[in-house]
């Protein structure tokens, strides 16, 4: 008999978060889950790992134990990491990651530990995908993403995804009868116009909050913007060779063997 696909859960918002659990109930109907997720909180990582300092895990009770379940020390491309080495007795079918509370469209992506993880898995070439929702508040609504959701996972185990590549998936903060289903988007050109919030503790030191504000710059109908703004969800293959291969031709024309 067959086995079911092994598909391997983490995130970036901890092991107790809202978000995964619903991305769990959904993974298990398309086969074997296993979650390995931090410990705490560990959004905007970015591609972080742990080099300095030792990495913990945890088996975890899980309440129907259907599944397993492991915290961890460290980050969500640590996360990855071990489960693919020490954990899993085989390597996954498919590693999922979130469902993020908050958005990772656009220049996000870069930031998003999240992204992260799916990253790492692509890089083991793993299929994967990372999956967010726009509404940052812990009780956030996940169930009108759960179909579309599981409609994207299914047709990544079914058709597999091109080497090196990864989804970046974004769900609208929509109720389910405003949702127009999804497209296929690039990423839009935008990025965070930032600002420091400087303060004073009561020993006179100063200290910042990071704050700023999102300007998209992009007025395409074809970018992920665009579409979580129209009411789609939007999917983004997102590759992690980072060469611009467009401006070697141009670096060519240097003299830089003279």
């Amino acid at each position: 008999m067959k086995n079911r696909p092994l598909i391997l859960v983490t995130n970036d918002d901890g092991i107790t978060a809202p978000g995964i659990r619903t991305l769990v109930k959904v993974m298990k109907t398309l086969g074997d889950v296993v979650v390995v997720a931090p410990d705490s909180p560990q959004s905007g990582m970015g591609h972080a790992i742990t080099l300095d300092s030792t990495l913990h895990i945890e088996k975890i009770h899980v309440e129907n134990g259907d599944y397993d379940a492991y915290s961890c020390s460290g980050t969500p491309a640590d996360c990855v990491k071990i489960a693919v080495n020490e954990i899993l007795d085989r390597r996954p079918d498919l590693v999922v990651s979130g469902i993020n509370h908050g958005s990772n469209s656009s220049i996000n992506v870069i930031y998003s530990g999240t992204m992260s993880a799916a990253i790492e898995a692509g890089i083991e070439g793993i299929p994967a995908i990372g999956f967010s929702l726009l509404d940052y508040k812990w009780n956030a609504n996940f169930e009108h993403s759960k179909k579309y959701i599981k409609t994207i996972a299914e047709n990544v185990l079914n058709k597999g995804l091109a080497e090196g590549i990864v989804l970046n998936v974004n769900v609208p903060n929509l109720d389910k009868k405003e949702l127009k289903g999804i497209k296929i988007c690039r990423q839009a050109k935008a990025n965070w116009k930032e600002k420091f919030d400087k303060r004073k503790t009561p020993q006179g030191k100063d200290y910042y909050w990071l704050t700023g504000t999102f300007v998209n710059y992009d007025k395409g109908q074809d970018t992920d913007e665009w579409a979580l703004e129209n009411g789609y969800i939007s999917v983004v293959p997102v590759q992690f060779d980072l060469t611009a291969h467009h401006a070697m031709q141009q670096l060519n024309t240097w003299n830089l063997n003279e």
